[in-house]
């Protein structure tokens, strides 16, 4: 029986289960059942520490990439039954040799092979050889999509720990002193403005230019981080600077995670487009190479450019250029495209896809055919394609994301639901813990004499005071008290 290699094919006895040794069988079922619930109990284990420690948006995102899992189990097991029906499929020699990926060579041996379709001078719609190629195809794909999406997420919020120092310098005395809110100074002459208003900022065609280089060079600036913030509290949490920004941003980040880390059906549509086009001659995937890195610099373009127009603003915000404490950007939803920040959050999201889709092709295509496969004869095409996925990903990690992740809380509305749900969560767990501590109390003081004096206390409950005894705190009372202490969670 004939079997085709990656090089080339090559005959060679094909053995089937009848054929082969009860102790190899044996083993090779013994080493996929452990790993299989190795790699279950992992994710197991996961989803309780993410649980434990309240992490709601990184579980979601871990039960999505077992549904991205599950995905792909349910796509091998249909290719795996239907392969044979398939490869029984007929059709015209002719219709066989049309949008070839590589150039047409003589296939002889295929042609005069004693298959069910070779025996009737026609060609298989597909191989089961190739089918089995195909079903490692989408198990690659769907992996360096979820490593891609781990991957620039970690990098991205690597780079952004730098904020944890600016935010702590926003709760010191010379920080508050510095923006004293009854200091008089010029809009220009604030750092912020210093930063964005000069000369290049006259047309938008400068400021576009300058904003595009601005994004290689210090794309985010203390300045801009705490004016940002300034400008996020003051809009939505009225003047409360306790308020962690750094904290809620690594939330938000987490919360839009579960967001990238799947691929959605229209991803899948595009694949299948990505394969039906990929035809020798027409290099489509060096074109396709060039889009994520094309969206990527215009998204950090664009975030820059939504960070000089608030800087811009506050001179029209004042009757005069002069301004009382710090400088207090406006957030709005028309800065954004279509009055939308997430669709920022969409395009991250198919650029990053497109760009694992051509690291995941390249390796699929050294894996099954090796390096001197039809699929790389042109080597030039090749590197540039590689060079270019390398630097988008490096693009979007340290430039885009962090940009993204600042920037879109610039938006006319914030994620209240990050707040309510860690309030909601705080009060389950206080209203849990005084329920027990009552419980065990009546049961130690059973036949006695209450103390007038007894408090329900506890190291883990907020100290805030309440009229009654062993009263559960409204909702107001405790987000008043939450909003202030949502970092230390």
């Amino acid at each position: 029986m004939t079997t085709e290699g990656g090089g080339g094919s090559t005959s060679s006895p094909s053995r089937t289960l009848l054929d082969t040794p009860t102790w190899a069988l044996a083993i090779v079922c013994f080493i996929f059942i452990f790993l299989g619930i190795f790699i279950e109990h992992l994710i197991h284990l996961l989803c309780h520490w993410l649980k434990k420690h309240r992490k709601t948006a990184l579980f979601e995102a871990v039960e999505k990439l077992k549904s991205v899992l599950m995905q792909l189990g349910f796509l091998s097991l249909l290719l795996a039954v239907i392969q044979r029906p398939i490869s029984k499929i007929c059709i015209p020699n002719r219709i066989a040799n049309s949008m070839l990926p590589c150039h047409q060579r003589e296939l002889t041996s295929l042609e005069n092979s004693k298959d069910h379709c070779g025996s009737r001078g026609m060609t298989s719609f597909m191989s089961q050889n190739g089918i089995n190629q195909l079903n490692n195809f989408i198990f690659v794909l769907a992996m360096m999509q979820i490593v891609y999406s781990v991957v620039t997420m970690a990098l991205g919020r690597a780079k952004m720990k730098r904020w944890k120092t600016w935010e702590k310098e926003s709760q010191t005395i010379e920080y508050m002193a510095a923006n004293d809110p009854n200091r008089f100074r010029f809009t220009r002459e604030t750092t912020f403005g210093r930063r964005h208003m000069n000369k290049f900022t006259t047309t938008s065609t400068h400021l576009w230019i300058k904003c595009f280089f601005r994004q290689f060079f210090h794309s985010v600036a203390k300045v801009d981080y705490l004016t940002l913030r300034h400008g996020f509290i003051s809009a939505h949490l009225s003047s409360n600077n306790a308020f962690n920004f750094q904290k809620y941003i690594n939330r938000s980040l987490e919360d839009d995670f579960k967001v990238v880390v799947g691929i959605s059906p229209f991803m899948w549509l595009l694949v299948v487009i990505f394969l039906l086009v990929d035809v020798h001659g027409w290099n489509v995937y060096l074109w396709v190479s060039f889009l994520p890195l094309i969206t990527v610099l215009v998204i950090g373009t664009k975030l820059e450019t939504i960070v000089a127009q608030m800087a811009l603003q506050l001179e029209t915000q004042q009757d005069n250029d002069v301004i009382i404490g710090s400088p207090t950007v406006q957030p709005n939803d028309n800065l954004f495209w279509f009055n939308q920040p997430q669709f920022v959050l969409t395009l991250l999201y198919y650029t990053l896809f497109i760009n694992a889709f051509e690291l995941a092709f390249f390796i699929w295509v050294t894996w099954q055919f090796g390096i001197k496969s039809c699929y790389h004869e042109n080597v030039e095409i090749i590197v540039i394609r590689v060079v270019l996925a390398v630097t988008v990903q490096v693009l979007c990690s340290y430039i885009t994301l962090p940009l993204y992740a600042l920037v879109t809380q610039m938006g006319s509305h914030f994620k209240r639901g990050l707040l309510e749900e860690h309030i909601m969560q705080a009060i389950k767990q206080w209203h849990a813990q005084v329920k027990n501590k009552k419980k065990l109390q009546q049961e130690e003081e059973a036949g006695a004499k209450l103390s007038t004096n007894n408090r329900v206390t506890t190291d883990q409950l907020p100290e805030i005071e309440f009229s009654s005894h062993n009263r559960v705190p409204t909702v107001a009372e405790f987000s008043a008290h939450e909003i202030h202490k949502i970092s230390q969670t």
